[in-house]
């Protein structure tokens, strides 16, 4: 069976969500800080006209900060009926990928901690590390974010 994924850039590495979740890709936009919030909680943004909570997904999955650049993203995804944007370095494509391309992820990895990957797709020379979202953004200061939605 095959999946579909959104490709994105996070420190030099590639990683993947199911399209299923995404709603859509902008370019970078100015962040309204707020206070009492986690680190990793950007802030909120006014998204044709619904406020959108930010998470920097570097920080979320503490790898080192970067600045923003030109080929930052958003990637606004619903999450338990929830909107939440997610900032990455740079959106490279949307693929196919077949399950038995997936494997279960290594006990040991380099950066990110394993309880948020799904698993590992190889498509050629790309290792992709597909982030299970549900437990990236499962915790309480993320709800507590999704509950600002208006």
């Amino acid at each position: 069976m095959e999946m579909q994924l959104v490709v994105f850039r996070l420190a030099n590495e590639f990683f993947g969500i199911d399209i299923a979740s995404v709603e859509s890709i902008v370019k970078m936009q100015d962040i309204t800080r707020l206070p009492q919030m986690p680190d990793f909680l950007e802030g909120i943004i006014n998204l044709r006209g619904k406020i959108l909570p930010i998470v920097d997904l570097r920080k979320r999955l503490n790898l080192p900060a970067m600045e923003k650049t030109l080929e930052s993203r958003i990637v606004v995804t619903s999450f338990f009926a929830n909107t939440i944007g997610l900032i990455v370095d740079n959106v490279e494509e949307v693929i196919d990928i077949d399950d038995n391309l997936i494997e279960p992820p290594p006990s040991i990895t380099s950066s990110v901690n394993t309880e948020f990957i799904r698993g590992i797709a190889k498509t050629g020379q790309m290792l992709i590390i597909l982030l299970d979202l549900e437990k990236v953004l499962q915790s309480k200061a993320a709800i507590q974010a999704a509950a600002l939605q208006v």
